[in-house]
């Protein structure tokens, strides 16, 4: 080492001091001590130098995660190691890879943001994901486990923190709703109703589950309208609920009832589409077919894949002397129904 050889071994000073003078008790005892000194700075050259030489040399630490390259990100995720290659795999998704590369990143980052529950990572991934593979079912496939996986979760978290709030009650009942346990969702809905009868929304929850639930009774359409009404009088601008009495007075036959209902439900929400197909659909009815077109034009525009809406509206064309037009829109009807279209719930 440099430092080293700047320092004189500790012989020099023993035999130097001998060679200056006869050899006596006294001079053995200074050359002792000398040697003693000598050997003191001996120690603490070697000591700096040695300090010295660690403060120069690198260390041996891991590489950092900015001189991770994307593949050996993707190897040490393969292998379990996730806290070590997430920030490298965030950084690989700006990288410029071939494509199957950038999907694997994609789909590991995923995985591995889960694992560690870094939910704003797996966001960041699951849009590089969407940006870069909009229509891959494999990439559609992990998307939507996610979702689903980072809904859980949420839904777990609003269990532990607040589980006897409206809003856990109100998220458990929807899950069963969905799940078809219609006695113990309705139950939920009915005892928040209790609890808080004029909270939003509540009521018209209730009033969709009597209406979806195909044990409900004879009598579950006249609760469900009951439910809706008087959810408007709580929230007077809930769309959803107007519309579904504009829906239910279709079904009756009271046309313009229903068109009252429809018109106010696309005041409130213009892109309601539903209500514009209900609203053109009762307007054909009273044989109004010029005033049909308008509601029915925008429905079309608003779901142009619902085959009813072209029908509805070909109807309306051809009843007002637009053959031409109404034609289109059959074939269009046609065509979807063949495709296997959503029609109109009756």
């Amino acid at each position: 080492m440099m430092m080293q050889a700047l320092i004189p071994p500790a012989s020099f000073f023993f035999v130097r001091d001998f060679r200056e003078g006869v050899a006596s008790p006294t001079l053995f005892k200074m050359c002792t001590f000398r040697r003693k000194r000598a050997l003191i700075v001996l120690l603490a050259g070697y000591l700096w130098s040695a300090l010295i030489t660690l403060g120069q040399q690198p260390k041996a630490a891991s590489a950092p995660a900015s001189a991770i390259s994307p593949e050996k990100a993707l190897t040490l995720a393969e292998q379990g190691r996730c806290r070590e290659s997430i920030s490298a795999l965030k950084r690989a998704m700006a990288s410029q890879v071939p494509s199957a590369i950038k999907k694997e990143i994609g789909v590991v980052g995923v995985r591995c943001s889960l694992e560690l529950d870094d939910r704003d990572s797996t966001l960041d991934f699951v849009r590089f994901l969407h940006k870069q593979f909009p229509l891959d079912p494999d990439v559609l496939f992990v998307v939507v486990h996610a979702y689903s996986d980072l809904s859980t979760r949420t839904a777990q978290d609003l269990g532990r923190t607040a589980p006897q709030s409206f809003a856990a009650h109100k998220l458990n009942a929807e899950a069963l709703e969905m799940q078809g346990k219609w006695e113990p969702a309705q139950f939920e809905y009915e005892w928040m109703i209790q609890k808080e009868p004029n909270t939003p929304g509540i009521h018209f929850l209730l009033g969709r589950l009597l209406l979806s639930r195909p044990d409900a009774g004879p009598d579950a359409t006249e609760r469900a309208k009951q439910e809706f009404l008087k959810e408007i009088q709580i929230d007077p601008n809930n769309a959803g609920a107007i519309y579904i009495l504009g829906e239910l007075d279709r079904r009756d036959q009271k046309w313009d009832e229903a068109i009252s209902r429809y018109t106010q439900a696309v005041r409130l929400d213009p892109n309601l589409a539903e209500a514009y197909l209900g609203w053109g659909y009762c307007l054909v009815n009273l044989k109004k077919y010029e005033d049909a077109i308008p509601p029915l034009r925008t429905a079309e525009r608003l779901m142009p894949a619902n085959p009813e809406v072209h029908n509805s509206l070909g109807t309306a064309l051809q009843r007002s002397g637009h053959k031409d037009e109404a034609q289109k829109e059959f074939a269009i009807h046609e065509k979807l129904r063949s495709e296997g279209g959503t029609e109109k719930p009756e």
